[in-house]
């Protein structure tokens, strides 16, 4: 995959993790981004908590998802397996802490970065949407409207989960 659109879908599901806690839009209940959780995970994860943090709230998110889509489906926070490795390794490098401190800002803030993202598809639909085949995931087309959906969704209060199927 391409590190620019790698780096795109790390700052979607960056986005979308973030806003998508109990303290932005609830729609899992985690609170990692949270100041004190810093606190926390600090002790036991002294030079790699912005990792733990991560991995957290796309665990939270993830079952979210799973609960709202088919047994198969891929989504954001479930991908193919070299994909969510690359994923973690663009947020374990240099770059992926000042990416997350980047974005991890405020709640209005991160829902400007993801609209900015999404800016080329205006969708309005709840629920469930498919973007298409898994092979889609590699495209910047898929990763806008991918943007634009959840931003949409917050933005009108309600859920909706953009998945992609086995070609």
């Amino acid at each position: 995959m391409p590190n620019d659109s790698l780096n795109d879908l790390l700052r979607v599901r960056l986005l979308v993790g973030y806003l998508g806690e109990i303290n932005q839009f609830g729609w899992w209940k985690t609170s990692f981004y949270q100041p004190a959780s810093q606190a926390f995970l600090e002790p036991v994860f002294p030079r790699t908590s912005h990792i733990a943090k991560y991995h957290g709230v796309a665990e939270a998110a993830r079952l979210a998802h799973d609960e709202s889509l088919s047994v198969g489906s891929y989504h954001l926070f479930r991908l193919p397996e070299e994909l969510e490795h690359d994923l973690h390794m663009a947020l374990a490098g240099d770059e992926g802490r000042s990416t997350q401190d980047e974005i991890i800002q405020t709640k209005d803030v991160a829902l400007d970065m993801l609209r900015a993202i999404g800016t080329a598809s205006k969708i309005t639909a709840d629920g469930p949407i498919s973007l298409g085949a898994i092979d889609g995931v590699r495209t910047s087309g898929v990763i806008v409207r991918m943007a634009a959906i959840y931003a949409s969704a917050y933005k009108r209060g309600i859920k909706a989960f953009p998945y992609l199927t086995r070609a």
